[in-house]
């Protein structure tokens, strides 16, 4: 989203986050309150009439520089299913402040949590990197329990990036067209540490889809939280093919390095995967 002018406005970005948070229930990678989303965005206008209860919250790492950006996420403890049908009660408008070290939360009196999402500090730090580094006003993240990448993550041999995305591309070619910077893949941490930030950042760097080792995965979009589901549900179907190509007892060779390439050459995809 390259200009304010063409930013969405905050009821089209809830409507996006519940209609992610729905379909994600609907592939089981939301279990309960798992998983979480949070958009920022530059500009965006006023939140004080769908969110008018305020308070000052200190950010978990200081971003100067994003003074005056808007942090719309879903609670801690909250389930992403509900969100499409009671977004008050399950969403936040967190608007960093002038020195970037606190922020003004803005919710409503039917809020159901006590605080944003417990991996806001992951959210906020890959938000800050891409934001400033491409210049442009929007970002979404979305984390999810894909059920199958996460059950793949457990496996040793598909703790190894090289080998999972190998693996991974053979099933479809949609899968290398959409995800052409592969999928990055992050040693466990606990939920909400120092070290799962690190790692995140880093990795959301180089890639638009991460997995988080015995944990889940993250997916990020300049464009929309449609488009990071996108990328979730295009790694998930792949990862779905392989648990069964094991069940089956690896007897599946899906495609060739030479098919795959074959697919990269016609619509003109830059990888580096095969």
């Amino acid at each position: 989203m390259p200009a304010t002018d063409s930013l969405p406005d905050l009821d089209s970005v809830i409507r996006s986050i519940g209609r992610a948070g729905r379909r994600l229930a609907e592939l089981g990678a939301c279990e309960g309150a798992a998983g979480n989303i949070s958009v920022a965005v530059r500009g965006l206008p006023e939140v004080g009439a769908r969110f008018p209860n305020i308070e000052t919250v200190t950010l978990p790492a200081a971003v100067p520089e994003l003074a005056g950006t808007t942090f719309v996420a879903t609670g801690s403890g909250c389930r992403l299913r509900d969100v499409l049908d009671d977004p008050e009660a399950n969403l936040g408008c967190l608007v960093v402040d002038a020195g970037g070290t606190t922020g003004q939360l803005f919710s409503s009196p039917k809020r159901r949590f006590v605080r944003l999402t417990s991996e806001l500090n992951s959210h906020i730090a890959v938000h800050e990197r891409h934001l400033l580094s491409s210049g442009l006003a929007f970002h979404a993240l979305i984390h999810a329990h894909a059920p199958n990448l996460t059950f793949l993550s457990h496996v040793p041999g598909y703790q190894d990036q090289a080998h999972l995305n190998r693996r991974l591309m053979r099933w479809e070619p949609e899968t290398i067209i959409f995800l052409s910077e592969g999928i990055g893949v992050a040693p466990f941490n606990v939920p909400g540490s120092p070290g799962m930030m690190a790692a995140t950042e880093g990795l959301l760097a180089q890639h638009q889809i991460v997995v988080w080792s015995k944990h889940g995965v993250i997916a990020r979009s300049f464009d929309s939280v449609e488009a990071a589901l996108d990328r979730i549900e295009y790694a998930e179907a792949a990862a779905r093919y392989e648990y069964m190509d094991i069940v089956a007892g690896t007897k599946v060779p899906g495609m060739s390095d030479d098919e795959i390439r074959a697919v990269c050459a016609f619509y003109q995809v830059n990888q580096t995967i095969v």
